[in-house]
């Protein structure tokens, strides 16, 4: 007759899976927050380029570029992560800022983005140069 053994894990088998699930989970966390943190600016750059859309087709019937009201774009991104606003209205220029909303997400790289009645695309962070790009 066999020898009949314990069929069941040592605890250091258990502690070996539990390293390898830490050290995946460290790799793959990061890589899913800034996936998290593009796709919400992915949601204020279309706010703005619609704003901008507006903005031109107001000043299309128009003298003057309008406000939001004016122009019938909504204050907020759609999926409520940005405030929207206009700025610097003249009749030749404007300045569209999207605002992250405080408490929804914090996002140091690319805090607030602009765009311009020039299509220049700008924004405030400590990876500003980017925050179009990608």
């Amino acid at each position: 007759m066999k020898n009949s053994r314990n069929m069941g894990f040592t605890l250091i088998e258990l502690m070996m899976v539990v390293a390898i699930i830490g050290i995946l989970s460290s790799i793959a966390y990061p890589s899913y927050t800034e996936y998290v943190l593009r796709a919400k600016r992915g949601d204020a750059k279309a706010a703005l380029l619609s704003a901008q859309l507006a903005q031109e087709k107001w000043r299309a019937n128009n003298t003057t570029y309008g406000s939001l009201i004016d122009i019938g774009a909504a204050a907020t991104s759609s999926d409520d992560y940005y405030t929207i606003a206009v700025s610097e209205n003249t009749a030749t220029a404007y300045v569209i800022t999207a605002t992250p909303k405080s408490g929804v997400h914090s996002d140091s790289y690319c805090a607030t983005l602009f765009i311009n009645q020039d299509g220049i695309k700008n924004a405030t962070g400590t990876d500003s140069s980017n925050c179009w790009k990608r």
